[in-house]
């Protein structure tokens, strides 16, 4: 059951992750950048999720046990 949980959450923040950066790229094409502009934004927005979620889960793992 535990494998499940972790696979499930691994997923979801990769999903939403995705979501952000493919919201930030849009957004920075409708601001008028170019493409590598775009896509460098969009690479950082998903860096920063997932760097986020990690750093969450080391700090809830180190407050819970």
């Amino acid at each position: 059951m535990a494998i499940a949980v972790i696979l499930l959450t691994t997923t979801f923040v990769t999903v939403i992750a995705l979501l952000a950066a493919a919201g930030a790229g849009k957004l920075a094409r409708m601001d008028g950048a170019t493409y590598p502009t775009a896509l460098t934004r969009a690479a950082l927005t998903f860096a920063t999720v997932i760097t986020l979620a990690a750093t969450l889960t080391a700090t809830l793992t180190t407050l819970l046990t």
